[in-house]
């Protein structure tokens, strides 16, 4: 009985070395066949590691410039999107930081009717930005002799109509200006003829600074932001700038309407301000959504006469103006509107009575 259980076992482990063989020969055949001769060996089966490894590869690098790929666009979206904001957080943590000990800054919005013209005020140094029409002339020399001015640092004359450089040619010829800007759109009207007399004879020669030019008006630093683009009517290529001191910050856009406006948000202006001052006297064709979704001021001062024949400021304008979150102030039913500003907080010293603004 033994004997045949072991004559079994034999006969089943002879039978599994003639199924390997034959196992190992079809293996070969069919590895000749797609091979060839020249691949038998370990260099073959080395040669299949190798193609193994390379596809492994391909597929890798292949996931690998895909994942760089959305890397490098949403780098591209986050600079797009959060760029300019990143920009504008340095440059006001960079100008929240510069101020001198007790420095101050008073800006007066003159009421001058269907006019403009703004007084800056900053320890010691003065900036006139516009000089209303020429019947207001008398009213902002006594408003300079009040405060006690007898040398304008910077003379701003954002744009040749006459509503905003009614005033110069005297203010020039009455006080020492150290420098005169000026739009270059010329034309041909009483006040920009006597303004260039003026400056003839006072040796003076106004100019329009680029964008991104900064001057230091006491503690406070100008930036002038724009015209940018080539124009062809005096509203677009205004003088537009932002007035800095320490966390609060005013911009003036004179007329400038949508168009240039689009510009100045195109190009990547630092516009967000505190007080903005409404541009072309609350008109409908400025003051859009896009700019003042831009500049998100806190408070917007509208320049206009009571009861003009252009109807401003116009409704459009003040509920733009609303959507954004800004309390309004107007020149035609509060008069002359002053905002004091310390460099962390902000008063307005007319219609609220001295009261710090929240």
């Amino acid at each position: 009985m033994m004997h045949t259980i072991t004559q079994g076992m034999a006969a089943n482990a002879a039978r599994d070395r003639r199924y390997s063989k034959r196992h190992k020969v079809v293996y070969y055949l069919e590895f000749r066949d797609r091979y060839g001769n020249a691949g038998t060996g370990n260099s073959a089966l080395t040669d299949i590691h190798n193609k193994k490894r390379k596809k492994k590869s391909i597929r890798l690098r292949f996931y690998v410039t895909v994942f760089a790929g959305f890397l490098a666009l949403l780098a591209i979206f986050s600079l797009k999107e959060f760029g300019p904001w990143l920009l504008r957080q340095y440059q006001d943590k960079r100008l929240s930081g510069t101020l001198p000990e007790g420095s101050l800054l008073e800006v007066v919005y003159l009421d001058v009717g269907q006019a403009d013209a703004a007084l800056l005020l900053c320890d010691g140094e003065t900036m006139l930005i516009d000089t209303g029409g020429y019947e207001d002339t008398e009213l902002i020399i006594s408003y300079l002799y009040e405060y006690e001015v007898d040398m304008i640092e910077y003379l701003v004359l954002t744009h040749s109509d006459s509503d905003h450089i009614g005033g110069a040619a005297d203010i020039l010829r009455e006080f020492e200006v150290e420098e005169v800007f000026f739009s270059d759109f010329e034309k041909e009207n009483s006040s920009y003829l006597n303004l260039m007399e003026a400056l003839e004879e006072e040796q003076l020669t106004a100019w329009l600074p680029d964008a991104g030019y900064e001057v230091e008006l006491g503690g406070a630093t100008v930036t002038f932001l724009g015209p940018v683009g080539e124009w062809d009517t005096p509203n677009n290529t205004s003088i537009c700038l932002r007035v800095d001191h320490g966390v609060n910050s005013f911009l003036f856009t004179g007329d400038a309407e949508a168009e240039a406006e689009e510009e100045l948000v195109e190009k990547g202006q630092n516009l967000r301000a505190t007080v903005y001052k409404v541009g072309h006297h609350g008109s409908y064709t400025s003051s859009t959504e896009l700019l003042l979704n831009a500049i998100q001021p806190q408070y917007a001062v509208i320049s206009c006469g009571e009861g003009n024949d252009y109807g401003h400021p116009h409704d459009q304008t003040l509920r733009r103006l609303e959507k954004v979150g800004a309390e309004i102030f107007r020149t035609d039913t509060q008069g002359t509107i002053t905002f004091i500003s310390d460099g962390k907080s902000l008063t307005n010293e007319l219609s609220l009575q001295n009261q710090e603004l929240s």
